[in-house]
């Protein structure tokens, strides 16, 4: 059954609404006002064109719409047996993006910029992934629409996530442990600790230096700019037509957050509606590990390590950052999204940060009552909904509360199997 007629026609750019305007990128040695044309050496010209646009509405282009029906619209589920075990008056909803052919949100843009740089000509894209979500999107976007993938997988995740490794390889992806002996600055990260663990800003350096150096090459990237985060936002319009539908606005609605495109993409399309005054409370969740929201500097920073990207107005622990090994790679990134860090300075959002041992007691408790596994980083999305859900049934609240389920964690079994058995006999309430 072809689905198509139900999938978004257009991707929601929330730049037009804004009470203010985004500080403009720099040129990362120059410290000028970067002019867009520049980018097209790393990216697709349309997608520099949707970096900057301040068109409300960008239409999707059939094709795309074609290959979202695959598996959009995604479902709209009520935890009901979750609220029944937290003993809530709070309704709990949640948009699962885990049933995209990769398991995560993130094929809704790698399928975008897969078709823009084929519609250019380009027949190679060079990535990065943490825990490897992005990197499977694209690997598969590639081989949909006939280009070679090459991936820059962050070392510590490649360990401990070696099936998301093998289904990139399996499509036909080549794929990378980073830091590498493939790149100049990957080799000289090597040479000062052999067993350096990786980071995403480093990975991103990496893909970067590849690109810049191999002309036919172009960059994709999973998060953080402004036309991945315009992608996702096909979550957002459906959960909001799903809840009209069901005569529901929500009073809360939570995602996690790394770099900033699962929670923009289900948040973004509400934005007006907390514009227009409506008490919403939007609430981004990011590991206490890695806090760049939560305790990060308001300042220009490089999306990478090395300083190769464009010098960006946003929350960061700055780009020599190297966070923690825990699980949730796809949350482990220095940076925001400018525009997330924006709506955050402006608050407009608000931001949160989970201690790791709350968001598998939270994964445990949604697998118990829903059925699900979730994959880590949602789990903190999780975590902090049963945070609201306990608050409304303290304060005798009735609350509808969004989050956004963005992948499961059925990739993440053999950590899973060795974390939660002997932690959690039984699952208790996170608090």
């Amino acid at each position: 059954m072809n689905d198509a007629h139900l999938v978004p026609t257009h991707w929601y750019n929330a730049l037009p609404d804004l009470p203010f305007r985004l500080d403009p990128p720099l040129h990362p040695q120059t410290g000028e006002i970067l002019n867009p044309v520049e980018l097209e050496r790393i990216f697709a010209p349309s997608l520099v064109e949707q970096e900057s646009s301040l068109q409300r509405e960008i239409p999707i282009p059939e094709a795309i719409r074609e290959l979202y029906a695959g598996w959009r619209p995604t479902p709209l589920r009520r935890a009901r047996r979750l609220e029944k075990r937290l003993e809530t008056p709070a309704e709990i909803y949640y948009k699962y993006e885990g049933v995209s052919p990769v398991g995560s949100h993130k094929l809704n843009t790698a399928i975008p910029q897969a078709y823009f740089n084929h519609a250019a000509g380009v027949r190679r894209l060079v990535t990065e992934t943490g825990a490897g979500q992005w990197g499977s999107a694209l690997a598969l976007a590639g081989k949909l629409l006939g280009l070679d993938v090459e991936v820059f997988m962050v070392r510590i995740s490649a360990e401990q996530k070696p099936e998301r490794l093998r289904f990139m390889r399996t499509l036909g992806a080549e794929v990378v442990a980073s830091p590498s002996r493939r790149t100049e600055f990957g080799r000289a990260l090597l040479e000062e600790d052999p067993d350096h663990p990786g980071s995403l800003g480093i990975a991103i350096s990496e893909a970067l230096e590849v690109v810049l150096n191999e002309e036919g090459s172009r960059y994709a990237l999973g998060s953080v700019l402004n036309h991945v985060l315009l992608h996702q936002t096909v979550i957002g319009q459906e959960a909001k037509a799903q809840l009209a539908a069901l005569g529901k606005v929500p009073d809360q609605i939570i995602a996690c957050h790394g770099g900033g495109s699962n929670f923009g993409g289900i948040v973004l399309p509400f934005l007006p509606d907390r514009l227009e005054g409506k008490l919403m409370r939007l609430i981004a969740v990011e590991p206490a590990s890695c806090p760049s929201l939560t305790e990060g500097e308001y300042r220009y920073d490089t999306g990478d390590s090395a300083g190769l990207t464009p010098s960006m107005k946003m929350f960061t622990l700055g780009r020599s950052f190297i966070p923690p090994s825990s699980h949730a790679g796809g949350l482990r990134y220095h940076g925001a999204s400018p525009l997330v860090s924006a709506l955050l300075h402006h608050e407009l959002i608000e931001a949160h940060a989970v201690e790791e041992e709350d968001t598998f007691r939270a994964a445990h408790l949604f697998l118990e009552t829903e059925g699900i596994l979730p994959a880590p980083e949602s789990s903190h999305a999780i975590a902090q909904a049963i945070h609201s859900a306990l608050t409304a049934r303290q304060e005798k609240r009735k609350e509808v509360i969004l989050f956004n389920l963005s992948g499961h964690g059925l990739y993440d079994l053999s950590f899973y199997e060795r974390i939660i058995p002997s932690r959690f006999a039984q699952a208790t309430v996170p608090v």
